[in-house]
């Protein structure tokens, strides 16, 4: 491992990340304290967002629902609180700095960053796990948040190494090349392990009877790409432990196409007309967000989930006869849509809606609009947006958010769904 040449990559996570920043404000150490971070206000059928990792090592399950914690067990039910998490995490990405330059960190969520160690094991004279140990240490002395740790000698092997490996580790670092690998998992399941392996693909290689990524390879390539398209070819590399995809490249990466979306499970079941109007103040919202961006939707989409999975969940697209952001003219299109494809006596659980979004610049009208009472809404507009900036979200509000089922003036509360505070 030492005297390896190749690039060698961490993938640091912080174990149970939110219930851990919850001990550690409270001066407990996460390893051995019982604590879950949920809404109980929501009652006890309430998804836990993070269990302590003393308290799952009594059994207790992530993403579990409160009532199914063992009645025996006393444990600390601590609020989500976003804007807190946000803050140790940024707080850890600045640990980083000061050891390795921001363009070979790729934080690749709140809670785990993928860096490019290798120009740093010469600088500091320290080999991979050693220098790997201190990112850690540093994590647990300044923030007091437990970590694990995978190394490997590319991206992919070093998320296979803290997903996997790490866990049956003391120390919960674990390294991997392409030998070790073979060696070590090409033998293992279930495959939806695997960073990238979705359970459909599982039942899709069930059916060639593969269950390992040592199958994987065994398989004739034209049928995988009969099977998977260009998919395969990501699939037939990581089977065999490669990965072309660097630290530079998701540096250099810029998205062709862009869009900007909203969603929300809601508070409770909803009938059609209260979701109805939850779908218009998101679709006002978005539009608020298209003019802070200077971007215009061209085309749209919505997403109904139904309480109970008792109708299939369905989504319709939406073509807009204009490319525009203004609330007025993109509203009636998304309507039309979902007054004819939602189910009216259905109970409703998840609204989505998604606009495929443009510069300004692409912005055009057909010859039959008034423009006068476009840019006096544009004027409006913005200026009601500048307002929000200055003093809040729930600084101003229309109407629709002041009836009842409407979510708007809570939700500008809240961060990733959950208590901002």
């Amino acid at each position: 491992m030492e005297g390896n040449k190749q690039r060698v990559y961490f993938v640091i996570d912080m174990k149970s990340f939110f219930a851990s920043v919850e001990c550690a404000e409270r001066g407990l150490d996460p390893m051995t304290t019982k604590l879950v971070v949920a809404d109980e206000s929501r009652t006890d059928k309430t998804i836990c967002l993070a269990v302590s990792p003393g308290l799952r090592a009594l059994g207790v399950k992530n993403r579990c629902r409160l009532f199914e914690i063992p009645k025996n067990i006393d444990y600390i039910i601590a609020p989500p609180r976003m804007k807190k998490y946000i803050e140790y995490s940024a707080n850890i990405y600045g640990l980083y700095l000061k050891y390795v330059s921001k363009d070979d960190i790729h934080v690749y969520s709140i809670d785990e960053s993928f860096i490019d160690a290798t120009q740093y094991l010469k600088l500091y004279n320290l080999t991979p796990k050693r220098f790997a140990v201190k990112l850690i240490n540093e994590i647990a002395e300044k923030k007091r948040i437990p970590a694990t740790c995978g190394i490997g000698t590319n991206m992919y092997l070093a998320k296979i190494a803290l997903d996997i490996t790490a866990k049956k580790t003391p120390d919960h670092i674990a390294f991997l090349n392409e030998e070790a690998y073979k060696e070590t998992l090409w033998e293992h399941t279930p495959l939806k392990d695997f960073w990238q392996i979705s359970t459909g693909t599982v039942k899709r290689l069930a059916k060639y009877g593969v269950y390992t990524m040592k199958g994987i390879t065994t398989l004739d390539e034209k049928l995988l790409y009969k099977e998977f398209g260009i998919n395969a070819e990501l699939l037939i590399d990581h089977a065999y432990g490669r990965e072309s995809c660097t630290m530079q490249d998701i540096k250099a990466y810029k998205g062709k196409s862009k869009s900007i979306s909203s969603s929300q499970i809601l508070f409770e079941d909803y009938e059609f007309k209260k979701a109805r109007l939850v779908f218009e103040e998101m679709i006002q919202n978005t539009c608020y967000d298209m003019m802070s961006r200077n971007l215009i939707a061209k085309s749209g989409s919505f997403y109904i989930g139904y309480s109970k999975d008792t109708i299939s969940s369905d989504g319709e697209s939406v073509k807009l006869p204009d490319a525009t952001n203004l609330f007025s003219l993109i509203l009636p299109e998304m309507l039309k849509k979902f007054d004819k494809y939602a189910f009216k006596g259905a109970l409703i659980r998840k609204l989505g809606v998604s606009f495929n979004v443009v510069d300004k610049s692409c912005e055009g009208y057909d010859l039959f609009v008034d423009y006068d009472k476009i840019e006096k809404e544009k004027k409006s507009e913005l200026a009601v947006l500048e307002i929000k900036r200055k003093y809040g979200k729930n600084s101003v509000l229309k109407g629709i958010d002041f009836q009842d089922g409407a979510t708007m003036q809570i939700r500008n509360k809240l961060i990733g769904g959950h208590n901002g505070e």
